[in-house]
């Protein structure tokens, strides 16, 4: 869909069949005016960056925590997971992101900046994906690594920790690649709240210039290798980890 809307915006550039004006100068790297803006834009990446890993990192905590009711044997216990789970997928993640930046101050009676209510919004958002995610994983593992580490007298957590999820960690490390890519996408609906990331200054550098769809373009192209670069780096770790077949 990316690589259909560049080729259409480029044939429409190269055959005049638009009526926009276009004013590439606004991105032109040889001039300071372009140089600023560039930078300007390029400068959203730490925001980005910073609120995605967080939330990556905190939605895997919340989610393990979250997956490991539903492999209990008490349907009161596997209960609670499916309220949260089923509730959370539910809401969608910019009402969430608004809540609680907007409602959780109020309600908490708590001072929250933009960066940390993208970060607890996307984390809570993100959990519930994280916990079917875990849930799938651990339940993949054979019943016989469970009883091999019982046979060793490890307790639970000791059987979690050792054997049970550092297996789970290798078959689930495709979907974790999959749901950061997500995160780094929905990241940009912090922009909303007022934190400075690419979309948010793409938006603000839109008002002053008056180009739209230069800025947003360069925007895309942003994400876009934002995201390829998350993808090899997520094929690279696959293949590190992976276990020799023979």
């Amino acid at each position: 869909m990316i690589f259909r809307y560049l080729l259409l915006v480029s044939v429409l550039s190269i055959t005049g069949c638009s009526d926009y004006q276009w004013g590439w100068y606004v991105l032109d790297p040889t001039t300071e005016q372009g140089r600023t803006n560039m930078a300007f834009l390029v400068a959203g990446f730490s925001d980005t960056i910073q609120v995605s890993l967080l939330s990556m990192l905190f939605a895997m905590l919340l989610g393990l925590v979250v997956a490991l009711p539903a492999l209990s044997t008490h349907a009161w216990v596997r209960m609670f997971n499916r309220i949260y789970v089923e509730s959370v997928r539910s809401i969608p993640v910019l009402v969430l992101l608004l809540w609680v930046y907007y409602g959780m101050p109020t309600l908490l009676d708590i001072t929250l900046n933009h960066f940390w209510a993208g970060v607890i919004a996307l984390t809570l958002a993100e959990s519930a994906f994280m916990a079917e995610v875990f849930r799938g994983g651990i339940q993949a593992i054979t019943r016989g690594q469970h009883e091999a580490a019982e046979s060793l007298g490890l307790n639970y957590w000791q059987k979690m920790r050792l054997v049970i999820l550092p297996q789970a960690f290798r078959q689930i490390l495709p979907p974790l690649g999959n749901q950061f890519v997500y995160i780094l996408k929905m990241s940009s609906l912090v922009s909303v709240i007022g934190l400075s990331d690419l979309t948010r200054r793409a938006n603000e550098l839109v008002v002053n210039e008056y180009l739209p769809l230069e800025i947003y373009t360069f925007l895309v192209l942003e994400y876009l290798v934002l995201i390829l670069l998350v993808s090899q780096a997520v094929r690279w770790l696959e293949k590190r980890i992976a276990i020799p077949s023979h």
